[in-house]
């Protein structure tokens, strides 16, 4: 017996991978992308009472009338756009299933998606889910978007365009100028842009400009976002997509089927976040997580990696080729080997750098990813951890079970 052909070309997030192995070896986990502290006190007191008032059955299956409501008021609130709940929202089970319902409902086998690289490592599974062929551009941390390669990509076969601003791993905000860009080579072509905004609050330099309010583009979007990172509840599963009416109502039967819908307590303490947390609450989002970015970085610094600041998001991407242990041979290590050493002798764990790249291919084979999304204390221990990198072994600190449980999801 064996599995279907469209397995074959993906394997299991190395993200959530490397979780494990910090768990196994006790380690800080600075791989996978979610909180260690703790969500607005007014989302999870307004999840418990739903439960208590016992919302506990299905929602409609493309979302809770109540949130959908506040997202039609967020979004014309925040960027001008005027959607319909009633025809153009879908509530998912987070941004994920957002962006592998939109690819199902839109795709045809054989079409193109333009993918920048290094990506989110969904992107390319749900391209291959899909029956596409992913087309990758290049969009590295703290370099302007090459335009004249991604013209060169585009073909009378491309179908989407997956544009995630500000961006995971490479911490890029597009400016309007490289979107502009995008959206005139989709107008131009009669293709979607596929949006992943789920970092849209979390950003440090330049504007969130969402696509779709660039002329001719709301009825081209497919704008996907979540709570997830906004509201630090990354295990609530609560995403949403904005689309069309005509792109919406097949999104809606393709939802259906892969999860009949999201939490329906979860989404009513959503809806009352929304409506309840007002611009400083934002505000206090974007520079809590502008020092945890400065401490990190510096950091990484110090301990000789190479990086660049982000723009936005919570992820440095950072070059370690400096610093890699020698193999027997005198050459470096692979990103998968660096990232296990530093896990398992210094009490760091990251993502590999590879798995944000085609083919686990050669442009992340000297990168790896660390997260900032944890408390300063983390944070701090982690420093002290990377700072006895330069020193030797001899001089690497001591290590403790307490700094790594509260990374998350140790115990």
């Amino acid at each position: 017996m064996t599995p279907a052909r469209r397995t074959h070309g993906f394997r299991e997030s190395v993200i959530r991978g490397m979780t494990r192995l910090a768990r196994e070896y006790q380690s800080i986990n600075l791989a996978q992308g979610f909180p260690n502290f703790a969500a607005p006190a007014v989302l999870k007191e307004a999840a418990a009472r739903a439960i208590h008032d016992n919302i506990n059955q299905y929602a409609i299956t493309w979302g809770a009338q109540r949130l959908r409501e506040a997202l039609a008021r967020k979004y014309e609130q925040w960027y001008g756009l005027t959607v319909s709940p009633e025809r153009e929202i879908t509530v998912t089970c987070g941004a994920t299933e957002g962006m592998i319902s939109s690819l199902l409902a839109v795709v045809n086998p054989g079409d193109e998606v333009v993918v920048f690289e290094p990506f989110y490592e969904n992107y390319g599974p749900d391209t291959i889910l899909a029956d596409a062929k992913p087309v990758y551009v290049p969009l590295q941390p703290g370099m302007p978007l090459d335009l004249d390669r991604l013209r060169a990509a585009w073909s009378p076969r491309t179908r989407a365009v997956i544009v995630n601003t500000p961006s995971n791993p490479s911490g890029r905000v597009l400016s309007r100028p490289e979107l502009e860009a995008i959206a005139e080579l989709c107008r131009r072509s009669n293709a979607l842009a596929i949006t992943d905004e789920i970092y849209e609050h979390i950003r440090f330099d330049g504007e969130h400009i969402p696509i779709a309010t660039l002329p001719d583009m709301q009825n081209r979007t497919i704008t996907i976002s979540g709570a997830s990172k906004t509201f630090s509840v990354t295990g609530w599963r609560i995403g949403w997509i904005l689309a069309p009416a005509a792109l919406t109502d097949a999104i809606r039967k393709v939802h259906d089927f892969l999860t009949v819908g999201a939490p329906a307590p979860l989404q009513e303490a959503v809806a009352v976040g929304l409506d309840v947390l007002d611009a400083d609450f934002y505000r206090q989002l974007a520079r809590e997580y502008r020092d945890r970015r400065d401490l990190l970085y510096a950091a990484l610094i110090d301990a000789g990696f190479r990086c660049t600041p982000p723009e936005g998001a919570y992820y440095i991407l950072s070059d370690f080729s400096a610093l890699a242990p020698l193999a027997a041979q005198g050459t470096l290590v692979s990103d998968t080997d660096f990232s296990i050493w530093l896990s398992r002798e210094v009490g760091v764990t990251p993502v590999p750098g590879s798995s944000f790249f085609r083919d686990r291919g050669e442009g992340g084979a000297s990168l790896v990813r660390f997260v900032f999304c944890k408390t300063d204390d983390v944070l701090l221990e982690a420093a002290r951890r990377l700072r006895g990198l330069s020193s030797g072994p001899s001089n690497r600190p001591l290590r403790s079970a307490e700094a790594a449980t509260r990374s998350g999801l140790q115990s």
